[in-house]
């Protein structure tokens, strides 16, 4: 749990207190290749933070499963849409590979916010840059290439070569086909 409070301190300086209230909520636990982590049709209420492998977001359309979004060590994964409104979503997270993640019940750590500052501004650092991220995603699918959406994954990130062809396809909003053609063309320059 050190980590991932080292991680937190260095986004936000957190008071001893606040430490010690944010640990008590803290929960690490493993995940197998494939695993759901999240149900789809389910309410998140739950927030995670990937310590170790990769998991993702997902939901079916027309029969398709789409890929919406990886995490990766160190990344924070939740169903905004669902944690904020309090409703279900047609989202699910699972594990891409076996993974290990820290957890936090969100309504309690939303509690915790009136009595540690700190904590409420860390998170809504957190939480901002989660949305520019989202914010740069759609901006990406609507402005740039599949080739250029692909480097800029391949930039984001060492694990590319452990999720599934499938599901980074799907991410790029492409066919398999279409990825194969341009991993070619990336490789021969």
């Amino acid at each position: 749990m050190d980590e991932i409070i080292s991680i937190f301190n260095k986004r936000n300086p957190l008071s001893k207190e606040a430490k010690l209230s944010l640990l008590s909520l803290l929960h690490k636990r493993g995940y197998i290749k494939s695993e759901i982590i999240q149900p789809t049709g389910s309410q998140c209420r739950t927030i995670y933070f990937v310590t170790h492998g990769i998991t993702r977001i997902f939901y079916h359309k027309d029969g398709d499963d789409v890929t919406e979004h990886f995490a990766f060590p160190g990344d924070m994964i939740i169903r905004a849409e669902s944690l904020f409104t309090g409703q279900p979503t047609q989202k699910g997270i699972q594990a891409i590979s076996d993974c290990e993640l820290i957890s936090m019940p969100a309504q309690p750590l939303f509690d915790l916010f009136i009595v540690h500052h700190d904590l409420e501004r860390l998170f809504n650092k957190i939480f901002i840059d989660a949305y520019v991220a989202t914010v740069k995603r759609v901006e990406s699918l609507q402005f740039k290439t599949a080739t250029e959406r692909y480097l800029e994954l391949a930039q984001h990130t060492t694990w590319l070569n452990q999720i599934p062809l499938k599901y980074i396809a799907s991410y790029l909003g492409i066919t398999q086909v279409s990825l194969s053609r341009i991993r070619s063309q990336i490789r021969l320059g």
